[in-house]
């Protein structure tokens, strides 16, 4: 494995300790190329019906609630805006897309696949450690970046797309973020979003106990779930407007594809957003971990996570005969490890990156 990546790829280091400072430091250093998601986006909001004045309020709501809840989230929002020269609403909208989307009935919102496991003491390996693939819409792939943050109470290093404060990543305290869409029949707009809500959660805590105190404080109104592991824990949530459901592993494993994995939110989930693919990608995961070799780090994860023609689709490949808003792709795979602070990203799926460049970046 190569750990030098793809020298085209963006990388950002911010690190003011003023929450607007460093948002206009990120602004600037993405001003270029900024605009040009921004316009993908408000294309896929007219796609899902969402004409551009009701993305305004929810966009202007949703800060609102963001502002509530952190008041340096919504001010780390408007530094963006002003280091990239746009209109603060829509780098609002940004953070929110997911809650924006979450009101669409037009098709589904992406898709990711997550495993993270710890280890039993002596078994020759990271205690923890996790692996993820991100996929969404082939469109934005120019559009995402890895960056390292400095200057809140943990710096924080992962990747995310412009403008949109934090997605995946791993703080200096050690602890680690995958983060997987879910769907529920009362997700909308008005709540923190949870792109700002991961954001939170890698600048401020340090454990997964405090990152679950911090998730389950947070007035959310979409569902999504992180994958959190420290040194010593790994869980995965269910966030949904009806609630916070922590799932243990198990066996030392935690799976996560897009389905709830409680029985309460699972009673609302909008499952023709994800099923039956969410299922068959989470059951195809666990029957190689149950009939392979205990995968003893990231790297090894990779291997369960690759996909070939005719099997559940863990690496997404972009119909592109389809018209804009169905062309779905695996933008990037990622690998967690609290132990060192380390997140090594790569550009594609598991079988692109597998003798590709990686990035690694430690917080």
């Amino acid at each position: 494995m190569k750990d030098e990546m793809n020298p085209e790829r963006r990388h950002i280091a911010v690190t003011a300790a003023a929450p607007f400072e460093r948002g206009k430091e990120r602004g600037e250093l993405l001003r270029e190329e900024l605009p040009g998601g921004l316009d993908l986006y408000f294309e896929l909001f007219r796609l899902a019906g969402l004409a551009e004045g009701r993305v305004r309020e929810d966009a202007l709501r949703t800060a609102d609630a963001a502002g509530a809840f952190r008041p340096r989230l919504r001010e780390e929002m408007d530094g963006v805006a002003a280091g990239a020269g746009i209109d603060p609403w829509h780098v609002y909208a940004l953070n929110a897309r997911t809650e924006i989307l979450a009101q669409s009935a037009e098709g589904r919102p992406g898709e990711c696949s997550t495993i993270a496991r710890r280890l039993a003491p002596g078994a020759g390996g990271p205690p923890t450690f996790g692996a993820q693939t991100w996929d969404w819409h082939v469109e934005l792939a120019p559009y995402w970046h890895t960056h390292e943050v400095r200057g809140g109470r943990h710096d924080l290093v992962g990747f995310t797309e412009h403008g949109i404060l934090a997605k995946v990543g791993v703080n200096s305290a050690g602890l680690a973020l995958h983060f997987n869409i879910l769907g529920h029949r009362e997700d909308g707009a008005g709540g923190v979003p949870v792109h700002l809500l991961a954001a939170a959660v890698l600048e401020e805590a340090g454990t997964v106990g405090e990152a679950l105190d911090l998730v389950r404080s947070a007035p959310v109104s979409a569902s999504s779930s992180f994958t959190l592991f420290d040194r010593e824990t790994v869980v995965t949530t269910d966030i949904t407007p009806v609630g916070v459901f922590v799932v243990e592993p198990v066996g030392g494993t935690v799976i996560r594809t897009n389905h709830f994995l409680s029985p309460e939110p699972g009673a609302g989930e909008k499952s023709e957003l994800y099923q039956p693919d969410s299922g068959e990608r989470f059951d195809l995961v666990a029957s190689r971990l149950a009939r392979g070799r205990e995968p003893r780090s990231a790297t090894e994860l990779l291997g369960v996570l690759r996909s070939g023609p005719g099997e559940p689709p863990l690496c997404c490949v972009p119909d592109m005969t389809l018209p804009l808003g169905q062309r779905w792709a695996t933008l990037a795979t990622v690998m967690l490890e609290p132990a060192t602070r380390t997140a090594r990203v790569a550009d594609g799926s598991p079988l692109e990156a597998r003798n590709g460049p990686w990035r690694v970046l430690t917080a």
